[in-house]
């Protein structure tokens, strides 16, 4: 860990994929105000766990998402679906 990602590279990782993910120094999209890349400091697959090692190492700042098995502009382009421009 501690490897500075992409959002979608995150959740390529198959090391990531299915888990909770806690990002250090973020860069936010700003139209929605969700990470889009940060160095990836911890994973887990229960959020509760997640959050308390991340207390208890003193990283109450870090952004938690939970990475999905695909992206939904990906899911979407495989299904020929057109696809909004805030999700590209």
């Amino acid at each position: 860990m501690g490897e500075r990602m992409t959002w979608p590279e995150i959740c390529e990782s198959e090391q990531l994929k299915g888990l909770w993910v806690a990002l250090d120094r973020c860069r936010y999209d700003q139209s929605t105000m969700e990470p889009i890349e940060g160095e990836v400091v911890d994973a887990d697959e229960d959020l509760a766990s997640l959050c308390t090692r991340m207390r208890d190492a003193g990283r109450g700042s870090c952004a938690i998402r939970y990475c999905q098995d695909e992206q939904p502009a990906a899911a979407a382009r495989q299904r020929g679906a057109s696809v909004p421009a805030e999700i590209r």
